[in-house]
């Protein structure tokens, strides 16, 4: 039976979201060409009519993790974004996280485009937890962009390193307890600093 084209794009779509959700649970390298096509309901030799190579869903598979993340931010504050990223519903659904803490130390060891897609997340990412300034390059807002740097990289790796530890180890959630407990704190103390908007003259 012939495929539609709109068909076809529908099965790209699920096989592309089925390899990010393994991708994010077990790293690129413990999944297999066969096995992602099985869990997504195809057969083997369909990858090829898709994909040129693994290596080319692993990017497609990446940017569109990276996208979800960005978009389930948006209208997040930073504070209600450490509440929910640091977290051990976060921690514990690798499958449906985000996909910076899930794989960035495999993207290290992968081929610049994968590398590109990450930078391009990221970036994303911070964008969308960045408040937007009226004056953009200035003071204000390098700061702020230095201060959502932070505070991402130290989210992610809270997650990695409650990941590291066995699921049950007391060590696991007392690193997720500290970590977002000293986030916040430098959060409130970042933003005591900004100067008060200035009320109508009297």
């Amino acid at each position: 039976m012939r495929v539609t084209r709109a068909q076809a794009e529908q099965n790209r779509a699920h096989i592309v979201a089925t390899a990010a959700r393994l991708f994010r649970e077990r790293g690129y390298d413990a999944v297999g060409v066969a096995e992602l096509m099985a869990a997504a309901g195809f057969t083997h030799g369909g990858f090829y009519k898709h994909f040129r190579s693994k290596a080319d869903l692993m990017a497609e598979a990446s940017a569109s993790g990276l996208s979800q993340t960005a978009a389930r931010t948006e209208g997040l504050d930073p504070a209600e974004f450490v509440e929910s990223y640091v977290s051990r519903e976060h921690r514990d659904g690798r499958g449906d996280g985000c996909t910076i803490a899930a794989l960035s130390g495999d993207a290290a060891r992968q081929p610049a485009d994968i590398k590109t897609e990450f930078a391009a997340g990221i970036e994303n990412l911070l964008t969308a937890l960045q408040a937007p300034s009226d004056t953009p390059g200035d003071a204000n807002q390098r700061a702020a962009r230095t201060m959502v740097i932070d505070m991402l990289a130290h989210s992610v790796g809270a997650i990695m390193l409650s990941r590291a530890c066995p699921d049950d180890s007391p060590l696991a959630d007392e690193i997720l307890d500290a970590c977002r407990k000293e986030i916040l704190a430098s959060l409130a103390h970042d933003n005591s600093d900004q100067p008060a908007a200035l009320g109508p003259e009297a």
